[in-house]
């Protein structure tokens, strides 16, 4: 039996996880097949449970139960979605064990209704690693100022954390000074710093998305033949670079002095993680995102249809062999192009932000809807 393209990632220095989670895929066997095949891990969010639990009939038994016994609709959806994260943990726990703690996490997004609560964030972050109680959890916080101390706080607190919805490089670092913050914290108590692990998610196709309609809306209005080529050059290529250049951020800041001190206690480094990663322009290759983002100490977790796709496809070669001046450069050439791809990231963090919170509402109304029919029926 040939190698799969996801276990020759895991062999070349990537990680690939999946962004998808569903009660048939934990009872069907298709998920231990996926990890045969080499997948490391699972991220969940908001979208994800709401395509799963409000949109699909695999958990209606459990919701009537819990209705049944007089659960609330928060506490019937707390009750489904930590008990898929459970089990797919356990799935996980000889990836976790076999790769000595460097993979084989499932992650757990914290309440985005709490998104702007800093203190309720910490609480319910603490509350749901409890409640899932596997070590190879991960809960999930935004990059946001209101998310950094709770990161900081987890992470002093032996929590593993996935920090999600960073765009800009900007974000990033941030990101990686709460890593750091919350590893001296952990140090001073006494902490094991071993089996604390973080990753830093990179968000990518929708810069592309976004960037991509302003070149598009700069071509037409451009009478200028040579600068719309030019500007035609530069769609799709945004993403890219954007996620190389906080990768060269990532090698900078795990080579300093302060995390060298944190490294001597045994800390890890803070993995990037590749996001969004689904190629949302049919004009591009449907795997764009993955065969354009492959580096060493690096994870990517794919959509279910990508990861099938780059199955089927995908072929594993060193993306960023080169160094990163082509990517510099194409920033600065969208800057002359008017577009600020540091402010754009601001807005697409309030956008991501918003649409975590509007899929966790539209989850919530289905899960009343459905437990209100069921209780009748």
């Amino acid at each position: 039996m040939s190698t799969s393209t996801i276990q020759q990632l895991a062999d070349f220095g990537q990680s690939v996880w999946l962004d998808y989670i569903s009660r048939s895929l934990l009872d069907t066997g298709k998920l231990k097949k996926l990890i045969e095949l080499g997948l490391r891990g699972i991220t969940s969010n908001p979208s994800i449970f709401n395509a799963s639990i409000g949109n699909t009939n695999e958990y209606d038994e459990q919701i009537a139960k819990l209705k049944a016994a007089g659960r609330s609709i928060f506490e019937i959806y707390d009750a489904l979605s930590v008990k898929d994260i459970q089990d797919a943990c356990d799935q996980f726990v000889g990836v976790y064990k076999a790769t000595k703690r460097l993979d084989g996490y499932v992650s757990l997004e914290i309440n985005p209704k709490l998104a702007d609560q800093t203190l309720a964030s910490i609480e319910e972050g603490l509350r749901l690693f409890k409640k899932v109680g596997r070590p190879n959890c991960m809960i999930k916080v935004p990059a946001t100022q209101e998310g950094f101390p709770v990161i900081e706080e987890l992470i002093a607190n032996s929590v593993n954390v996935n920090v999600t919805l960073i765009f800009s490089i900007e974000q990033y670092l941030e990101a990686v000074q709460a890593y750091f913050r919350g590893l001296q914290r952990a140090a001073q108590k006494g902490s094991d710093l071993s089996v604390i692990r973080s990753v830093a998610s990179v968000f990518v196709s929708r810069i592309d998305t976004k960037i991509d309609k302003m070149l598009e809306e700069r071509i037409a209005q451009s009478e200028n033949e040579a600068e719309r080529s030019k500007l035609e050059f530069l769609k799709g290529r945004a993403a890219v670079a954007n996620s190389r250049l906080i990768f060269e951020c990532f090698k900078v800041q795990f080579a300093c002095d302060e995390f060298r001190a944190l490294f001597d206690k045994n800390a890890n480094e803070q993995r990037v993680l590749w996001g969004s990663t689904s190629t949302k322009n049919p004009a591009y290759k449907d795997i764009k995102y993955i065969t354009e983002l492959i580096a060493k100490a690096t994870i990517n977790t794919i959509p279910a249809k990508t990861l099938e796709a780059f199955l089927d496809h995908g072929e594993v070669k060193d993306a960023f062999a080169c160094d990163a001046k082509e990517s510099e450069e194409l920033i600065v050439q969208l800057r002359r192009a008017a577009i600020d791809v540091d402010a754009l990231c601001l807005t697409l963090l309030d956008e991501g932000v918003i649409a975590f919170e509007e899929a966790f509402d539209e989850m919530m109304r289905s899960l009343e809807k459905k437990a209100a029919q069921l209780s009748v029926a």
